[in-house]
């Protein structure tokens, strides 16, 4: 697999071009440490993955990749930044974090070498993601990667989530369900709070598909479904919903 890195640390440059040279399936393509010199040697060497930092010098990979003709899949590469690592997720993109864990970058990297449909990249991933790291826009859709495609869904169509065994299932309106490989936590840190309720541990209801409240434990969805709620949750769930009805 050809791999192009666009990184413009020296040190973490230097680091993650010594972690690929130790991966034999790997064969790397090119480097660079700017937007400029990226944006005119991918489309030449195609490679099959690319390696990028979200911020360089002259300016940001997303930009780059929206005006390049990339057929690559990609894997992001941020600081620890958490408005940086909402916006890959909106977008559900893979990422890496610095400073790049050896072995974190080697299970990443050979996940993307036997599932590569699981990393391919996408255009209208690209545009939620961007439009949320420049600030632009609010959260409106996302991107839900399942097993075998990615569905982009707006976040008003989104019924409830319900999470079992580290997958999330979500159930939507006048669509399938559709059940990604991450837990409930990190979407609930991307919905809106004031419309989002975590009612359960293993749900979290559009509170604007609510029908019934029941004081007995549970919640009547307009769809028919019950979600259930925790004891622990009961007084939050009343006092949330008569705050918003």
């Amino acid at each position: 697999m050809t791999v192009y890195l666009l990184e413009d640390e020296t040190n973490i440059l230097n680091h993650i071009l010594s972690l690929i040279s130790d991966i034999p399936y790997l064969q790397l393509a090119g480097y660079s440490d700017s937007v400029a010199k990226a944006r005119e040697e991918i489309p030449l060497l195609k490679p099959e993955l690319i390696l990028a930092d979200i911020q360089l010098k002259d300016g940001n990979s997303f930009e780059l990749f929206k005006n390049t003709d990339v057929a690559a899949h990609i894997i992001f590469i941020t600081a620890y930044n958490q408005y940086a690592i909402d916006a890959l997720n909106i977008g559900a993109f893979a990422y890496l974090l610095k400073p790049v864990d050896t072995a974190l970058f080697t299970e990443t990297i050979h996940r993307c070498y036997i599932k590569a449909e699981e990393y391919k990249f996408g255009q209208q991933q690209l545009a939620l993601t961007a439009a949320y790291y420049a600030g632009k826009a609010p959260l409106q859709r996302l991107a839900l990667k399942s097993m075998s495609y990615t569905q982009i869904v707006n976040v008003e169509d989104i019924l409830y989530c319900h999470s079992d065994k580290g997958y999330t299932t979500f159930y939507l309106k006048n669509e399938k369900p559709v059940m990604v490989c991450k837990v409930i936590k990190e979407y609930e840190a991307l919905l809106p709070k004031d419309v989002f309720l975590r009612c359960h541990q293993s749900y979290l209801v559009n509170t604007h598909h609510i029908k019934k409240y029941f004081k007995a434990g549970y919640i009547e969805m307009l769809n028919g479904a019950e979600i259930p709620i925790s004891e622990r949750k009961k007084s939050y769930v009343q006092e949330f919903i008569e705050r918003i009805f």
